[in-house]
Parts: structure tokens; sequence; C-alpha cells
């Protein structure tokens, strides 16, 4: 854990040298943007995590895919700003993401938000903190907080506004993830289109936390696999996660 946390927090130095400043963007293929900064960071993570781990595989948000990494016993799946667009419009919600992975599941996690100045930490078999405390997910029933995309919030309100508060919408989506594991959201929900690397070091420390992150049937997400992207993501606490599913269900959200 200390290779993550000494090596994330320097990226996020790097990172905020970008930040509100010059930082060039261009767009990839699907219309996503990467800019100056995701391809710094980037560079600064596989220098720093491979020379310490050589014999770990790598799978990045800002690399073409090796699938070499399949044959590694453990590999390094890090997106180097997760909420990019958040980060170009100035928005202090993103972070830098690293989990490691064994026999596709996350065993070491971190997330640094460094406009926050916050840094959430798990590994297998122990607590998740938030900057050294210790978290816990919201235990409230019935589910009192939700959130999502900007366009499925407003959807949410609609359904939901009288009931249920809608919390404001978060770019990054291992920080949405976060946010429930520290309890300050009760439940997050994302449609497909998210990848390994968006949401592996999240989901370590949300079931560390007390919670769970799920797909749409309730079972877990599998890592390091041949195809990296995952499927439309609940999380929740262990006790409210099927209250949740049947909230979404009753609103037409699972279909």
């Amino acid at each position: 854990m200390a290779l993550l946390s000494e090596v994330a927090k320097q990226a996020g130095d790097i990172a905020l040298k970008f930040f509100r400043g010059d930082n060039e963007v261009w767009m990839k293929e699907g219309n996503s943007p990467v800019s100056q900064a995701d391809l710094a960071v980037n560079e600064y993570l596989l220098e720093k995590l491979r020379n310490a781990r050589p014999d770990y595989g790598w799978m990045s948000e800002e690399n073409e895919d090796d699938q070499s990494r399949l044959t590694h016993r453990r590999t390094f799946i890090v997106d180097p700003i997760d909420g990019t667009r958040g980060f170009i419009a100035g928005v202090d919600e993103w972070c830098i993401s690293v989990a490691i992975v064994e026999e596709n599941t996350p065993v070491a996690a971190i997330l640094h938000a460094p406009a926050l100045d916050d840094t959430y930490c798990a590994t297998d078999g122990t607590a998740s903190t938030l900057n050294g405390s210790q978290i816990t997910v919201s235990t409230a029933e019935p589910v009192k907080s939700i959130t999502a995309s900007r366009k499925l919030n407003e959807l949410f309100e609609q359904a939901y506004g009288d009931t249920i508060e809608i919390m404001d919408y978060i770019p990054s989506l291992a920080l949405r993830i976060a946010m429930v594991a520290n309890g300050r959201i009760d439940a997050a929900f994302a449609r497909s289109g998210a990848n390994d690397w968006d949401v592996a070091a999240a989901d370590l420390i949300l079931l560390q936390a007390g919670g769970n992150l799920s797909d749409t049937k309730g079972e877990k997400l599998s890592y390091n696999r041949e195809k990296v992207r995952v499927p439309a993501l609940i999380a929740a606490g262990q006790k409210t996660q099927k209250q949740v599913m049947a909230l979404l269900e009753k609103g037409g959200f699972l279909r």
C-alpha cells in the first residue's frame, strides 16, 4: 500500500500543474477526451509502478491494451485521471485511480483526489480509509439519497424526487462509488459503458467499507478479463443493495 500511496500522491501533484491551467485536449475514438495531464500522469504511473513491480501486468485507459496482462498473477489497473471531463472543466471531483488485481479480484486500491485533498485506500481484508480514518457505508433504511450520470439524475428527480434526495452529479464514477463507501451518498447507479479502470479501485474501497458494487442482477464484477467493458452498475451498502435494486426496477431503470 505504501507504494500505491506514494506514487498516487506524486501523480496528483503532476495533475495539479495542469489543472485550471494550460492543458491541451484531444478527442479519442468514441468521442471521449484525453488531455495533456492524462498522458503526463499515465507516463509517470507507468514508469514508477512497472519499475517497482516488473512482474505485474498493466492495464490503463491511456495505453493500448496489452493482452499479456492476462498471463500475470497480479495486474495494475489504472485510470490516470478519472473524471477527465470534469478536470478539463475545472471541477474538483476527479481522481487518480490505481488498483492491484489478483485472480480477477482487486486486492489493493487507492483513489487520490488532489483538488479535494482526499485519499481513499483499501486492501483485501482491512477496512477502507479516507485520509487515514476508517469509513463505512450508510445504513439508512429506506434509502435516502442516490446519484448517477447527469442525464440519469434528471430522470431520477422525476421518478424519485419527492422521496429521495438526488445528489449533485459527480464527474468521476470512481468518486461516486467512494462517496457511497464513506456514507455521504446511500447509493449510486451507472448504465453500461464504463471499463475496468473506472471502477476496479473503487470496488474494493466500497467492499471494505461494508458495501457492494454489482451488476443489475446483484452479481460481483470480475476484472482483468479479455474484455474490459463492465455492465450497468449498482453501488450500495450490503444491507440496502436489494432495496436499491427494487427501487431502480420500479422506476424502469433496469430495463
